[in-house]
């Protein structure tokens, strides 16, 4: 109630605004601005009679009325998200008493979203082209190129290999290597 004894809005009303979705969040008693309007609420005073100026074209009786609904709406909101809190929390609980964890559920519906993937024009249209794409010419040229290639390099890496093999065992038989060694072996032995 206002000072004049008529109904409020609750959002303009004595308590504070503790509701964390509200556009009036801890406006009490003590003041503040209205954030639909930008007037400044001074030690308290609350309701349209406290708001100097509206918005054009509006009537008091008309912003009353708005400020009304605004205030019902508000009511069904919070009405619907204790409504939804308690259906997912019965939802958690049943979902606990079938042994279903978050880890299966998402399992599941990764498998599904797969399923679909797989059936989806899209991925159908997608796997047509690159089977077309593999039975093509061009492709078997390709790939026939590039497995040719790989056998040559193949090759080549291995005779590289052999050569590199022969020349380090060259090395070590060399006198140079021998008289090295015995000196590292003398180091070691005194």
């Amino acid at each position: 109630m206002d000072p004049v004894g008529q109904a409020c809005p609750h959002f303009l009303s004595l308590e504070p605004d503790i509701n964390l979705n509200s556009p009036n969040k801890g406006l009490g008693p003590t003041g503040g601005v209205d954030s639909l309007t930008g007037v400044s609420m001074e030690g308290g005073a609350t309701g349209v009679a406290a708001v100097n100026t509206l918005p054009p074209g509006l009537t008091e009786e008309e912003a009353e009325e708005l400020y009304s609904e605004l205030g019902k709406v508000e009511e069904e909101i919070n009405t619907l998200r204790q409504v939804l809190l308690a259906k997912e929390r019965h939802s958690a609980d049943l979902k606990r008493k079938l042994g279903l964890s978050p880890l299966n559920e998402l399992k599941q519906n990764l498998t599904k979203g797969w399923q679909d993937v797989q059936t989806s024009n899209a991925y159908l249209t997608a796997s047509a082209t690159l089977d077309d794409i593999a039975q093509s010419e061009a492709y078997k040229k390709t790939s026939e190129t590039l497995s040719v290639a790989g056998q040559k390099t193949t090759a080549a890496f291995s005779t590289m290999g052999t050569a590199l093999s022969r020349k380090l065992g060259d090395m070590r038989n060399s006198p140079t290597f021998k008289s090295f060694e015995d000196k590292v072996g003398n180091i070691k032995l005194g």
